[in-house]
């Protein structure tokens, strides 16, 4: 990522946190008026928002800081321990909700003021339909775990939302306020799954998961047309961290070809790779041929 994608992250960051208190401060009036449990759930989810909003806006800054000396490979993987707590507060937030529900399904009640409550509440929906969109993208574009975590979070909360006005719709319509309390629960297991989906993903991260596989095929593709004057390529790795792809693999080039001919291959092949994946950090081992080949391989297109 270069300095403009980093200034970029950077500044979404920073306006998530008073992007997510607006929203929460929305949510919670929109309660307050009208004593809805189901609402309550979405307010509380909202609060979740805002503290994952000040996580990630402290490690993306982490996340963009330059290699070191103790840090060799850089601090990108800080943003996936952004994303795996926020996907923990997640789950938290689903549970003191359900916890809320139960209580709330022994003695329902109906909604007091329920067209402002629900007016309010839907306006809250939508400024957070539009930055999710924003932050999904912009993390997507940049690959920054964090920002996407965060994005896809507020979408989930988003899906939360309407279900809870048509939801309370329902509950208006037919004059069953049990419904209420049982839309709660049933906003909880999504909020669960959300949760679940943003802990499983970083922690695939945290444990250097290979790129996805047409994101790989698109390395090897670059390996196969830009190896010309080689003999094979083999033990190709992937693994992401953050922003960053790392590309590992081995060039066996013939015993006779000098160090400056296998040094511009290698600088051919880095070059190809960084088009398909942009600030790529790349290790090419070489080795002569003779050498057992192992690993995953890649078939190299030869000159005509």
């Amino acid at each position: 990522m270069d300095e403009k994608g980093n200034l970029t992250v950077r500044r979404l960051a920073l306006w998530g946190i008073p992007m997510s208190l607006g929203v929460m401060g929305l949510k919670m009036v929109a309660w307050w008026v009208t004593g809805s449990v189901a609402l309550l759930s979405d307010g509380l989810e909202s609060t979740v928002n805002v503290v994952a909003a000040f996580i990630a806006f402290f490690v993306i800054r982490y996340a963009q800081k330059p290699a070191d000396h103790d840090h060799p490979f850089g601090h990108h993987k800080a943003e996936y321990l952004s994303a795996v707590t926020e996907g923990v507060l997640i789950v938290v937030a689903a549970l003191l909700i359900v916890n809320e529900a139960i209580g709330h399904l022994a003695d329902p009640r109906m909604l007091d003021a329920p067209v402002l409550g629900l007016a309010i509440n839907f306006v809250a929906g939508v400024i957070n339909a539009i930055w999710a969109r924003l932050l999904i993208t912009t993390g997507r574009k940049y690959r920054s775990a964090a920002l996407t975590a965060d994005g896809q979070h507020i979408m989930s909360d988003v899906i939360t939302s309407v279900g809870v006005l048509i939801g309370l719709l329902l509950t208006l319509a037919t004059g069953y306020a049990i419904f209420d309390p049982l839309l709660a629960i049933l906003v909880a297991l999504n909020i669960l799954y959300q949760g679940w989906k943003v802990i499983s993903h970083s922690i695939g991260g945290l444990m250097d998961q290979a790129v996805e596989p047409d994101e790989e095929e698109a390395i090897k593709q670059a390996i196969a047309t830009h190896a010309a004057g080689s003999i094979g390529v083999h033990d190709l790795k992937t693994r992401r961290a953050g922003a960053v792809t790392f590309v590992d693999f081995h060039l066996v080039v013939p015993a006779a070809m000098s160090v400056r001919q296998a040094h511009d291959i290698c600088d051919r092949l880095e070059d190809a790779i960084r088009s398909v994946h942009p600030g790529s950090s790349i290790a090419i081992h070489v080795e002569p041929e003779g050498e057992k080949a192992h690993g995953i391989r890649v078939k190299v297109i030869k000159e005509a």
